[in-house]
């Protein structure tokens, strides 16, 4: 089916990019910078979502901005692939934009502007990078991403901050030039051209290239996306927590770490495509690469007895299911890494607003000093009760549909290893998520928190929490939304 031309694609780039001036234009009045925020989140969301309609009906929307070379152009396409990602990313920028301001009014946080100007700018990287057409449009907005969300990482302007900062800009910035910068130039020359392949199967790599050469390129690509988080290039990912926690909420589930991984699973199957992996035996190499990741995650996750710390390792490890569930090439190994995306962005967005709003109430981060808290903070844990449960992949949650189709795709794939991966995983999320569970609601409250009296944080905090908790059940229960879109991109 020819794709269709659509300027609807170039006008979900521009609305967080003009939302960005207009927060600028609106510091000194903070009620109107929110209310900016929130429309050109709103904006984005509706536009997206008018786009569901064309793109399950099978049609790929594009949009050519200019062109430099044969070959080689500014371009913006939706696909199924896309959808699941803009979806995600736009309606939880809604939600982050609500949190975000009772955040930081509620802890009086100095440059709010500026804070809220880089997060509009960190969604138009993100937002270019799901709608990219070609190779070189999804490099300039993955750096966009990079650059933009520096300033958000060094919030706080100490020297903790700063070295966070430089640690994930240097890591982010160093493999992206180092790694896929040439691996496309070479691309370019040895197929002609950059734009991404009409499906999964065939990517754009010529048969005739030696098989070592698109190996190496093919290493270049999954390891030179290090916001996918894959070790050993993850460490920038624990370093930036330093940052305010819709920052950590932003980086973990809606913008930068969710770049990472589409941008990987996107070359995997629209540059190399399923046959020449498989025909290169590139693909259960790549999950069980992968998979040591899963597991080391896990048990570094296991030691952190700061908050924000586990949730950062838990990242770490979760992000990898997507690029294991893709590197399977079964199709049930496919959708699972894929609907991960959207299941991963809410229950782990709930998780972070979990923390924070625990912080905001209590000024508490470590998971040793919340004996009792669930009990006073009932709506807070029972949110963060519920987004364990999908780590974990216990049902009725969103997780429990990712670990469905990994585990099927792995028996189809024949690796019982990926099998036993998957398993030893699950037991290890549920034994660095429930003790925080247990803490809050069984744990024995101190005599100090007890004088405190504590109760839930502003309205501002919790319902958004509420909102994504509840939606990581309901894409549980009703995963067909989601599933339409990754199945659609299978067949």
């Amino acid at each position: 089916m020819e794709p269709l031309s659509d300027s609807r694609l170039l006008l979900a780039i521009l609305a967080p990019l003009v939302g960005a001036g207009l927060v600028m234009a609106n510091g000194k009045r903070p009620n109107v910078r929110e209310t900016c925020s929130f429309l050109a989140a709103a904006t984005l969301f509706i536009t997206v979502a008018s786009m569901v309609p064309a793109v399950l009906g099978g049609h790929r929307l594009h949009y050519t901005v200019f062109e430099l070379l044969p070959g080689l152009s500014f371009s913006l396409r939706a696909d199924a692939l896309s959808m699941v990602f803009a979806i995600s990313a736009s309606f939880l920028w809604m939600i982050t934009v609500f949190y975000s301001a009772g955040y930081m009014r509620g802890l009086e946080e100095h440059a709010q502007t500026r804070f809220n100007t880089c997060f509009a700018l960190a969604l138009f990287g993100a937002m270019g990078c799901a709608f990219s057409d070609n190779l070189l449009t999804l490099y300039l907005f993955y750096e966009i991403v990079s650059i933009c969300t520096y300033p958000l990482v060094a919030h706080h302007q100490d020297e903790e901050s700063y070295e966070g900062g430089k640690k994930y800009l240097a890591y982010l910035t160093a493999t992206a030039k180092g790694l896929v910068l040439p691996a496309m130039v070479v691309i370019y020359v040895v197929s002609g051209s950059l734009d991404f392949a009409t499906n999964i199967h065939t990517g754009i790599i010529p048969a005739n290239v030696h098989h070592g050469l698109i190996a190496a390129l093919y290493a270049c690509c999954v390891l030179g996306f290090a916001k996918n988080g894959v070790m050993p290039f993850h460490n920038w990912l624990p370093s930036a927590m330093v940052a305010p926690t819709p920052v950590s909420a932003l980086l973990h589930a809606v913008a930068v770490v969710k770049v990472g991984v589409f941008s990987t699973v996107r070359v995997m199957l629209y540059v190399f495509g399923v046959d020449l992996m498989h025909s290169l035996n590139l693909g259960l190499p790549t999950a069980y690469f992968v998979s040591i990741t899963i597991i080391v995650g896990s048990i570094v996750a296991l030691s952190k007895d700061n908050l924000k710390a586990r949730l950062a390792y838990s990242t770490v490890s979760q992000l990898s299911y997507i690029i294991l569930g893709v590197a399977l090439l079964t199709p049930a190994g496919i959708e699972g890494g894929l609907i991960h995306i959207a299941n991963h962005a809410f229950s782990k967005i709930t998780l972070f607003f979990c923390a924070g709003a625990i912080y905001v109430a209590t000024h508490k981060k470590n998971i040793s000093e919340m004996s009792g808290l669930g009990r006073a903070m009932p709506w807070t844990f029972g949110a963060f009760a519920l987004a364990s449960l999908s780590m974990i992949g216990a049902p009725p949650v969103a997780g429990f549909v990712t670990k469905w189709y990994l585990v099927n795709g792995a028996w189809d794939a024949g690796s019982i290893g990926i099998i036993i991966v998957l398993l030893a995983s699950t037991l290890l999320n549920a034994a660095y998520f429930a003790p925080v569970v247990y803490q809050g609601f069984f744990g024995k409250q101190s005599d100090s928190d007890a004088k405190h009296n504590y109760s839930e944080a502003h309205p501002a905090l919790v319902i958004p929490l509420s909102i994504t908790a509840v939606i990581s059940v309901l894409i549980g229960l009703y995963p067909a939304f989601f599933m339409r879109f990754v199945q659609n991109l299978i067949s």
